[in-house]
């Protein structure tokens, strides 16, 4: 068996069912998604739309593709037609698009909103009040062609597992406050929040879905 397949195995055992795994293969060839995939890996993270599009047209139909990176608008049209879920909707802009690009394709098409919870300035995201006056605006309410199915967000990057933690709790307060007062129904059920170094606090304050990358595949390529 190898490495990579023995590392979703170990991490399954440890993430599952309390939340779903995502491997984060960005930068990685297709040889190594076919290896999760035989071990029965199906959630695969990426951080570029035309990466992603690449390995969904060479890979099997029943892997379900997050998109867990900044996106361009631009881009949105090549993603379309297949992607599961948009962990990393931070604006309205980049929303309505999704909704035009659901539309043409005749899809809904899950999303998530990223919500700013690091001290880092360099993360992207909504912040709390931007959040809770874009959803109660008309521009909103008229999108059609998109769920928005939860939260995502990434927390600061540092040792002090304190900090990390209350950034997590800070997350997971603002899901219950907006499945309470705005989002009632079933679909809105997902947060996604924890990586490599943090997923276990991350699923400890309520984490639904966890985004693990080099524990899986190894340290990462760059380019």
């Amino acid at each position: 068996m190898s490495n990579i397949s023995e590392n979703i195995l170990r991490f399954r055992e440890s993430v599952e069912p309390k939340a779903t795994l995502i491997s984060v293969s960005k930068t990685k060839p297709i040889s190594d998604l076919e290896q999760a995939y035989e071990t029965g890996q199906r959630h695969f993270g990426e951080n570029k739309v035309q990466e992603m599009t690449s390995k969904w047209e060479h890979l099997p139909k029943d892997i379900k593709w997050h998109m867990i990176g900044h996106v361009q608008r631009n881009k949105v049209k090549y993603m379309a037609p297949y992607v599961h879920l948009i962990h990393s909707v931070d604006s309205p802009r980049l929303l309505k698009e999704i909704n035009k690009q659901a539309k043409n394709n005749d899809r809904v098409i899950n999303c998530l909103f990223q919500i700013h919870i690091a001290q880092e300035e360099n993360k992207f995201g909504f912040d709390e009040q931007e959040l809770l006056d874009y959803i109660t605006s008309e521009a909103f309410k008229e999108l059609s062609h998109v769920s928005i199915t939860g939260l995502m967000g990434m927390a600061t990057f540092t040792d002090d597992l304190d900090q990390i933690r209350k950034e997590f709790k800070s997350l997971s307060s603002l899901f219950s406050k907006l499945k309470e007062d705005y989002f009632t129904h079933d679909e809105f059920k997902e947060l996604s929040m924890g990586m490599t170094g943090d997923y276990n606090i991350a699923i400890e304050e309520g984490s639904t879905m966890v985004r693990i990358g080099s524990a899986i595949f190894g340290s990462r390529n760059t380019h």
